[in-house]
C-alpha cells in the first residue's frame, strides 16, 4: 500500500511536466470582456532551445493511454500494473482466503462438537450406552411439589 502511495506522490509531481507545452512557441491568449475590437494578443516569442535527455526521446505510442505506474514508457507502465495486479489479487486476495478458510478454530465456535466427540469415545471405552437416558440421577433433580404448581398447566 506504501508503493502506491509513493507512486501516487509522483504522479502528481510529474503532472505538470505532462501539462506543459511542446514545441519551442509559446502560446497566450489574453481574455477581455470588452466588446471585440481586436483587444486580443497572440505572443510567438522563440524559446531558447531545451537540451533534451534519453527519456524525452523515447516513442510513444499517441494511442497509448497510462494506467498511471509510468508516464514515460508504455512497457514499462503495463509492467507494473501487471505486477501490482498480481501481488494484489493473487498473494493478497487468494492467498488471505485460502488461509482464512484453513485457519484453526480460535474462538472456540466447535467445541460443542469436539466435546461430544471426546465423551462418545469416553462412553465407548467404559462400555456404557451412548446415549444415557437418565443423564442425571434422579435422586439430584429437586421437582416442585403438586402444592407449589397450583394450577399451572404442565406441557410434556
Amino acid at each position: 500500500m506504501a508503493t502506491l502511495s509513493r507512486i501516487g506522490t509522483v504522479l502528481l509531481r510529474h503532472k505538470s511536466a505532462i501539462a506543459r507545452p511542446s514545441g519551442n512557441v509559446l502560446r497566450v491568449a489574453s481574455i477581455s470582456t470588452s466588446k471585440r475590437n481586436k483587444d486580443t494578443i497572440t505572443v510567438t516569442d522563440a524559446i531558447p532551445a531545451q537540451s533534451k535527455s534519453a527519456t524525452d526521446e523515447v516513442a510513444v505510442n499517441k494511442n497509448w493511454v497510462s494506467w498511471g505506474f509510468s508516464i514515460r514508457s508504455e512497457t514499462e507502465d503495463n509492467t507494473r500494473m501487471h505486477l501490482i495486479f498480481l501481488f494484489s489479487v493473487t498473494l493478497c486476495l487468494v492467498t488471505g482466503g485460502f488461509i482464512f478458510a484453513y485457519m484453526p478454530d480460535y474462538k472456540l465456535r466447535d467445541w460443542a462438537q469436539r466435546e461430544a466427540y471426546l465423551e462418545l469415545r469416553r462412553r465407548e471405552a467404559e462400555g456404557l450406552p451412548l446415549i444415557d437416558a437418565n443423564l442425571i440421577s434422579a435422586d439430584k433433580v429437586e421437582l416442585p411439589s403438586d402444592e407449589d404448581l397450583g394450577s399451572t398447566e404442565i406441557i410434556i
